[in-house]
């Protein structure tokens, strides 16, 4: 472990001596970017986490530096997922910078990935009000991106936790959308009838048993199709 130790700041310090030196711009940034990422890792493997996501941070801004935003973000990731063990605000903190810059460069799908990793940082410390905002934007980006199963993934969970905080017709409003979707989904459409219970739960939390009549009658007849669709 001490061995690790010795080597992170090794390569830390080598790596600031190469910003602080003369040289080519880019050729500056470049090695000093290699020195933190060897850094890092042995911090890591000393299992020194705060030392690890911090080193993880200065060569994000060596990619930046360097414009390369793909490298900068995943090293924000990186960095994140040290923090994890040590400090969850921190962790969100540095998925929202690698989100904005998967966003800068297109790339909606991973920007997806870890705004939903947010929402389950979030849900993992019961900060159940933020984690459905971010549940929410993930199901969005994935919705664009035409990522179908993901997006109801979160769209549940936010169906789920508004349920928990009493907001039942928004979660009445979700399941029955997801259940609407899935009937064209051969893969899906075996789940609706689960979507329509729920949504007929919510209404009896709600106090409208004429709804969720209504849903259960709902339910019979879109089970009644799916098996006429699937006779040979």
């Amino acid at each position: 472990m001490a061995d690790h130790l010795a080597r992170a700041e090794d390569f830390e310090k080598k790596a600031e001596k190469k910003l602080s030196g003369w040289g080519l711009f880019s050729s500056k940034y470049d090695d000093a970017a290699d020195l933190f990422d060897k850094s890092a890792n042995s911090f890591k493997l000393a299992k020194s986490w705060d030392k690890a996501a911090a080193t993880y941070l200065k060569l994000a801004n060596c990619h930046l530096k360097m414009e390369s935003k793909h490298e900068a973000a995943q090293a924000y990731v990186d960095a994140s997922h040290c923090y994890k063990k040590t400090n969850i605000s921190e962790a969100v903190s540095c998925l929202d910078h690698a989100v904005n810059l998967f966003c800068d460069i297109g790339r909606l799908s991973m920007a997806a990935r870890y705004l939903k990793e947010i929402a389950e940082l979030y849900e993992s410390e019961q900060n159940i009000e933020q984690a459905v905002v971010y549940f929410e934007k993930s199901a969005d980006f994935y919705q664009n991106e035409e990522v179908t199963t993901s997006a109801n993934q979160c769209k549940q969970k936010v169906a789920q936790f508004s349920a928990q905080l009493e907001q039942y017709q928004t979660s009445i409003d979700i399941y029955e959308e997801i259940a609407r979707q899935s009937l064209n989904n051969n893969l899906l459409k075996y789940g609706v009838k689960g979507h329509l219970l729920n949504a007929g739960i919510c209404q009896l939390c709600k106090g409208d048993p004429i709804c969720h009549k209504q849903c259960f009658r709902e339910i019979s007849g879109i089970r009644s199709n799916i098996f006429r669709n699937t006779r040979v």
